[in-house]
């Protein structure tokens, strides 16, 4: 089961690239949230049925790789960047995914179970990215070449951010997961821009708590070390 998540994730991954190819970025951008979810449960469904092996982690990273590195990549180049000189657009782009997988990678040559994540996750940054996608007609496009490299520096960063992996959900947590996805399949067609704000603010949330959070570490182990 844990297996049939993450490709379902893979699955979804791949049709986001397509639905971006054919230029239904908002689209594209909902089934990457929708991974999110699937990521989520495939990690909890391992450990309940103490079915965890090298094999499901080493599937989980390519599946992260295509769903959360390459996929927002392409979401917002087909949205903002393809205008853009094959230097820029282009290098902005790849620089996402190139970035993902050695975050991925070092991911999976940690030792130990840790209460945090040394890095932006890449769901996280994933997510982020293609959500910027919607707010190109509002954003100036050197704010996007901005935050997607910032984003991409983020994950390869030393900067630690919260970890849930002591999270057991209970069965009805299940089924309020299930029922969030259904609540983001119809969103994603009555109330699109509602739904992306509302996705927008808790992901930006969490990459900015990391970020000020190590800004005041060093500030604070520098006036110690004065």
């Amino acid at each position: 089961m844990p297996s049939l998540l993450t490709l379902g994730n893979l699955s979804l991954g791949v049709i986001s690239i397509v639905l971006a190819f054919n230029n239904n970025t908002g689209m594209a951008t909902l089934l990457v949230f929708v991974a999110i979810l699937l990521d989520g449960a495939d990690g909890w469904a391992a450990r309940k049925l103490h079915v965890q092996s090298e094999f499901g982690k080493v599937l989980d990273s390519l599946s992260d790789m295509i769903t959360f590195g390459a996929a927002p990549a392409f979401i917002l180049y087909e949205a903002a960047f393809h205008e853009l000189s094959p230097a820029l657009g282009l290098g902005i782009t790849i620089l996402f995914p190139v970035c993902g997988a050695l975050r991925l990678a070092r991911f999976n040559v940690e030792n130990g179970i840790k209460q945090y994540f040394v890095g932006l996750p890449i769901p996280t940054a994933g997510g982020l990215l293609a959500l910027l996608s919607f707010f190109k007609d509002d954003i100036p496009v050197i704010v996007l070449l901005a935050a997607s490299l910032l984003l991409s520096l983020l994950m390869i960063s030393s900067i630690r951010y919260p970890g849930f992996r002591n999270f057991h959900p209970s069965r009805r947590t299940i089924w309020v997961v299930l029922l969030i996805l259904l609540i983001l399949s119809g969103g994603g067609f009555l109330f699109e821009k509602q739904l992306y704000e509302l996705l927008f603010a808790p992901l930006f949330l969490y990459v900015a708590y990391g970020f000020m959070t190590y800004m005041v570490h060093g500030f604070s182990d520098n006036r110690k070390n004065k």
